[in-house]
């Protein structure tokens, strides 16, 4: 009995129990086993390529690509749109730029002079012994400068002449509004068109061979009589890609002459709104 005894093996501690992932994977059948049970083995990189394909694609992230598409497109176009507005410039001589600087300069000037004007203005309002009558003072003269800005009084000054000959019959009305918004923005105070004044509310259109200014037919040669620096108002319409070659293009014969007087007598009927009252009491 006691030899018995002796002869046991005693029972191994780490076989006791194993852990439940151990006892998991050794019931797994290898890939000889998986073979025999009609199953093909994988290796790791197939099974990885069978999980990423086919794409398993959200509406959520269907949505958020269609979204990154349409933002990039729209870069795209507008990268493309910068590079061909500034194609023109790249190709420009050096005095054109210089003359655009200075166009830039100049309109920035102008704006700084009307800032100074208002304020000295005001400190005359401010500091005048009787201020009843400089603020009557002021009214007539803001009366005459709203009556030249609205065409109801003649004006005069230092401006040029532009005329336009279109024997081809080619320019359109659009280019000539596009001569007046160039003209406006280089600092025109008075423009008019063929005997018919130019003011915020004038429209062109076409009308067979000739152009429709604010209803009234005008007909080529057409001559702009413009008020203002004739130091800005020349340049601005021969900048590169500016009027002067846009309507060259069109076999349109432009010339641009300077001159220290120049009338503008074309006038426009005070109209008085049916709607719009002053707010002030």
């Amino acid at each position: 009995m006691s030899k018995s005894n002796e002869d046991e093996v005693p029972e191994n501690p780490l076989r006791r129990e194993l852990p439940a992932e151990v006892s998991a994977a050794a019931e797994e059948p290898e890939p000889e086993k998986a073979e025999e049970n009609g199953e093909p083995s994988l290796s790791g990189r197939q099974r990885l390529g069978k999980g990423l394909w086919p794409p398993r694609v959200s509406r959520a992230q269907l949505i958020v690509a269609v979204l990154l598409f349409g933002l990039g497109f729209g870069l795209a176009v507008q990268v493309a749109s910068n590079s061909d507005g500034d194609s023109a410039l790249r190709g420009a001589r050096q005095e054109d730029l210089v003359r655009i600087l200075d166009e830039l300069d100049n309109r920035t000037q102008r704006l700084e002079d009307e800032k100074q004007g208002l304020e000295d203005q005001r400190t005359e309002l401010e500091n005048s012994s009787d201020q009843a009558e400089e603020a009557r003072k002021q009214t007539v003269e803001k009366e005459k400068q709203l009556g030249i800005l609205a065409g109801t009084v003649a004006a005069q000054g230092p401006g040029i002449t532009l005329t336009i000959d279109d024997t081809k019959g080619t320019v359109k009305a659009d280019m000539l509004l596009d001569a007046i918004q160039e003209l406006r923005a280089a600092g025109a105070e008075a423009i008019q068109v063929n005997g018919v004044r130019v003011v915020a509310g004038t429209y062109l259109a076409d009308s067979g061979s000739g152009v429709k200014v604010d209803g009234n037919k005008i007909t080529q040669p057409y001559r702009f009589k413009v008020i203002g620096k004739p130091q800005d108002l020349e340049p601005a319409l021969n900048i590169p890609g500016g009027v002067v070659q846009t309507l060259e293009k069109e076999q349109a014969t432009v010339t641009v002459d300077r001159s220290t007087k120049i009338v503008v007598d074309a006038l426009r009927p005070a109209e008085r709104p049916d709607y719009a009252r002053s707010s002030s009491r």
